[in-house]
């Protein structure tokens, strides 16, 4: 097991290169094998889930080849069992989006129940009950669900309440159906927009006709295509997030201003430099930061990747911050570290008069969670020895270590790495003393 040692305390100064989007990349994979004929898809980050993936991909008879310079070539040319072997289950919770390609070449799909980061239940059900509506059937067969269906078929379909995945996952399998299909409430994200251009680039006929809605008119038979992935935002957010807070002065090249409005707006009522360039972002300290108010929301609201990330932040700034978290119930398990690292954090419920319909997660089961932190600051922070328990967690470590005062030991990074590509490079480019051992 590997783990980063970090002796924090030094200002982080420099140009960082944001890589693709690990969120749309590995997504982008699994369109691609919807047709025969060879995908081509530029810069798709070298992380550990993309790794996941190609397995998965090659155990079904997939061809996937890795080249240069973020370069992955597919086709579902070979695919021969619609069967994902339940050792992916827990490591790659996108073995569930696998079911759009192999419902279409086998008319049934079995994947293992997700898995993933421990950060609460991910609602698997709404895109279950998107399926049933077209007309699949599901069943849970020992650690499997199965889902069979002779063909797709249109229809008009609203989520519960937003979901990133089950939006993916569905337009996927419509743009194969018969007939055409609306989603209502759909996610907004852009890493959504970014599958489906990379789907019409192959011939489907989807479009955002509105805000939260999607049509998909079905075709008989996607093509190969070219597609580069999208700049990665949470990354774009994890570098501004340590300029501020070690006092430091980032470029993030290939930032795009209209993925992290959100973000740059609480950094602007932190009283944090902001910098908006044609080619990329700037972050920068210009004075003492300012205690904040955020609620994190589904897109184009503050994300609740940020979330972890904000709340260190907000360590260092003058006042009581407040975080309320309404997308994922458990998402303050990191907290603890925080606090044996001297942060001033404390976690509690707000009362929220209707909280089925403030909380995108689901309410109405039994929920031992706090889900918001109110954080008083400055503190000064000092080292831990911890271990990374989810990507955004992890980062959130890093991010803690490099501003406080000594050395750092994360061990499991095995975590950090499913999302992060070159991490430990690109920060010592930036003056971090971080080593991998």
């Amino acid at each position: 097991m590997s783990k980063y040692i970090i002796q924090g305390g030094a200002p982080l100064i420099g140009k960082v290169k944001l890589s693709g989007a690990k969120n749309a990349g590995f997504k982008q994979m699994i369109a691609s094998l919807m047709t025969d004929e060879v995908v081509n898809i530029s810069n798709t980050p070298s992380v550990r889930d993309v790794g996941v993936l190609k397995e998965i991909i090659t155990d079904l008879g997939g061809q996937v080849k890795v080249g240069n310079s973020q370069r992955v070539t597919l086709s579902g040319k070979g695919l021969r069992s619609f069967e994902i072997d339940p050792k992916y289950g827990s490591s790659a919770r996108v073995s569930s989006m696998l079911v759009g390609p192999l419902l279409h070449r086998f008319k049934k799909a079995a994947f293992p129940r997700p898995g993933g980061d421990r950060i609460g239940d991910r609602p698997i059900d709404r895109h279950i009950d998107g399926l049933m509506a077209m007309g699949a059937k599901i069943e849970e067969v020992g650690e499997y669900f199965v889902v069979s269906a002779r063909k797709l078929k249109g229809t008009h379909y609203r989520f519960s309440k937003s979901t990133h995945t089950g939006t993916e996952t569905l337009v996927m399998c419509a743009v194969l159906a018969n007939g055409k299909t609306v989603l209502e409430n759909a996610a907004a994200e852009p890493e959504v927009d970014d599958l489906i251009k990379l789907l019409n680039s192959m011939g489907a006929k989807v479009s955002r006709t509105k805000k939260r809605t999607i049509e998909i008119e079905g075709v008989s038979e996607l093509h190969g295509a070219e597609h580069t992935v999208m700049p990665d935002r949470n990354e774009a957010v994890t570098y501004g997030c340590m300029a501020l807070g070690t006092k430091g002065d980032i470029f993030i090249t290939d930032a795009r201003e209209e993925d992290l409005k959100a973000f740059i707006q609480k950094v602007t009522e932190a009283n944090g430099g902001v910098e908006v360039k044609s080619n990329g972002v700037r972050f920068f300290t210009k004075g003492p930061l300012r205690a904040t108010y955020v609620e994190t929301e589904i897109h184009p609201g503050f994300m609740t990747d940020w979330q972890s990330l904000w709340v260190t932040l907000m360590t260092q700034a003058e006042g009581t911050s407040e975080v309320i978290e309404r997308v994922f119930e458990n998402r303050f398990a990191y907290v603890a570290n925080l606090a044996a690292m001297g942060a001033q954090i404390e976690l509690h419920n707000p009362k929220i008069k209707e909280p089925e319909t403030f909380y995108e997660f689901n309410t109405l089961k039994k929920d031992p969670y706090l889900h918001a932190a109110k954080i008083t600051g400055p503190s000064l922070l000092g080292p831990i020895n911890a271990e990374v328990s989810d990507i955004r967690a992890g980062a959130t470590l890093v991010l803690a270590a490099l501003i406080a005062r000594g050395k750092t030991e994360l061990s499991n990074i095995e975590h950090i790495e499913r999302g992060y590509e070159n991490l430990e490079y690109k920060l010592r480019e930036l003056g971090a003393k971080i080593y991998k051992v």
